[in-house]
């Protein structure tokens, strides 16, 4: 229940190197780096609900723990895959459809802050939130 409320983005590390070796063209990447993204997660149980609202999209999405679904990134990207809980980690593991590439994230609270992890083709990325 950690994860529960709301967060807003408040910096990035190696963003614009992970956003382009996952193939985002240049003007994609610097909009991308002042998005405003702001998360809300909802836990009941295995069920998460997380809102993402961002200056480009808008957009709910719910899964299930260990559960695969699929899920676009805001530039297009289709993913399919499964988060799950490994101990105070959220643990996602994806592939991109159109190129069967995996894609990790792990969301986990470190202090006062959601930690957003990504790492994809050797390039690692974080997004840093703080509760709204």
């Amino acid at each position: 229940m950690a994860f529960n409320g709301t967060w807003k983005v408040d910096r990035s590390e190696n963003y614009d190197k992970f956003m382009e070796k996952m193939g985002v063209n240049l003007v994609k990447r610097k909009l991308a780096a002042h998005d405003n993204l702001k998360l809300t997660i909802t836990q009941e149980g295995n069920k998460f609900t997380v809102k993402e609202s961002s200056t480009f999209r808008n957009i709910e999405v719910v899964f299930e723990l260990g559960v695969t679904f699929n899920y676009n990134l805001a530039d297009g990207t289709e993913l399919s895959g499964t988060w799950s809980l490994e101990g105070n980690k959220l643990v996602g593991k994806f592939k991109r459809t159109d190129n069967g590439n995996e894609l990790n994230t792990v969301r986990e609270i470190i202090g006062d802050e959601l930690v957003q992890t990504y790492v994809y083709e050797g390039v690692e990325a974080k997004r840093i939130f703080k509760k709204d």
